[in-house]
């Protein structure tokens, strides 16, 4: 009994070990892709901040036209917005559908409305998957590495403890900055698609409402 434990138990101390490069290889992935996302925000804010959409007033020059005939006049609106070009695909197959039902119609704005929802998912994904199990990967790194500090402890090897502290201070570390960076650029971009759904839903039952 005593040798099966020993084979299992070394078993698995030698399976452990080996995901200890695996590990601190997909923490550094996770920290740079978290990095690079933090900068791509701050690219999207300051496009954001110059960037002079006018909800009201948009609705406003829809509703104006009073009818939806001038389907030119709609599509210079439209294209002389300062909205996301999937919306503007959106909207412009809007007008183009005037010849069709309402109820159509109508469900054509949903699907497509729900498309552009599920893209905006997608771009969150990723920074959602590191923000939740980046810290998991990262006590991963911190648990592997003190089999052997423990090991280096009992034999009084000061020096190889202090190595594998090391490593593991520095996986907690490096997970921990990856699921805040992570998170931060995941809430703020969900706020900003979710304004931009909210808004392109208005824009199209504008439309709709004159067609």
């Amino acid at each position: 009994m005593s040798t099966i434990y020993a084979t299992f138990s070394s078993s698995m101390h030698a399976i452990s070990q080996s995901l200890l490069m695996p590990v601190m290889i997909v923490l550094t992935i996770f920290f740079i892709y978290a990095l690079i996302n933090l900068g791509i925000l701050l690219g999207e804010y300051y496009k954001r901040r110059k960037t002079n959409f006018d909800l009201k007033d948009f609705i406003n020059q829809i509703l104006s036209l009073k009818h939806g005939n001038d389907h030119q006049e709609i599509i210079r609106i439209v294209e002389a917005s300062e909205i996301p070009k999937g919306h503007k695909n959106v909207l412009m197959t809007l007008v183009n559908s005037s010849g069709v039902s309402s109820e159509f119609r109508e469900s054509l704005v949903m699907k497509m409305v729900e498309d552009e929802t599920i893209k905006a998912a997608k771009k969150l994904e990723r920074t959602d998957i590191i923000a939740k199990i980046s810290p998991a990967v990262g006590l991963m790194g911190t648990l592997i590495p003190l089999g052997p500090g423990l090991t280096a402890l009992g034999s009084g090897d000061i020096e190889n403890l202090a190595q594998h502290l090391l490593i593991a201070f520095d996986a907690a570390v490096l997970g921990m900055a990856a699921a805040a960076i992570a998170f931060s650029v995941s809430k703020i971009r969900r706020r900003w698609y979710e304004e931009d759904i909210s808004n392109l839903e208005s824009m199209a039952d504008a439309i709709m409402e004159i067609l």
